[in-house]
């Protein structure tokens, strides 16, 4: 007796549905491996004065704290030995942090307002810059939060005064919004 041919649709069923398995078993095994931060997805490139990354004391997915003595209530907090933000709200819950990369020119610690927002503007850099937040000036410079229009992270500008700091486009739109005219800064070591 012949053996009989199974039927093509049955094979390729077969075959089909083993890749989808595979390909399903190495997603899940891949998820568990290490992931690039968003610095190193959109190809920048750190110097020694403008890393990307978060400090050492940051372990990935751990909070970071608010720094002692930021002062209390609705708050933008700024480190600058940490190089980072967070946006506390009136109950003293952090509702944002994230890593920033400062100018050449750094406001003294203290405490700010923010004087006066503009949404879009050509940075000292020559950066078309936007969600431009202003707080002080230091050295003759504006002090202010903002994110380049084109999402890239800045390398310092050889020789120019600075006093943009810098962050990713989605963080620059949260302290747009959250930081209005009068809106409590403070500035940390």
């Amino acid at each position: 007796m012949p053996a009989r041919r199974l039927p093509s649709w049955i094979w390729v069923t077969g075959l089909t549905t083993a890749a989808i398995v595979a390909v399903t078993a190495l997603a899940a095994q891949a998820d568990q491996g290490a992931h690039p931060t968003a610095a190193h997805a959109a190809g920048a490139k750190p110097s020694a004065s403008a890393s990307p990354r978060p400090s050492a004391s940051a372990k990935k997915n751990e909070p970071v704290a608010v720094p002692d003595g930021s002062g209390t209530g609705r708050r933008i907090v700024y480190s600058l030995a940490q190089r980072r933000v967070w946006l506390v709200d009136t109950g003293e819950a952090v509702r944002r942090t994230f890593a920033v990369w400062p100018g050449t020119v750094s406001p003294a610690p203290g405490r700010y307002a923010v004087s006066t927002t503009v949404p879009s503007t050509t940075g000292t850099d020559g950066t078309k810059v936007e969600n431009i937040v202003y707080f002080t000036v230091a050295s003759g410079v504006n002090i202010a939060f903002s994110n380049a229009q084109d999402g890239s992270s800045p390398q310092p500008a050889a020789g120019v005064k600075t006093g943009g700091i810098r962050m990713h486009s989605a963080d620059g739109d949260a302290v747009w919004a959250f930081g209005t005219k009068g809106t409590k800064v403070t500035v940390t070591k």
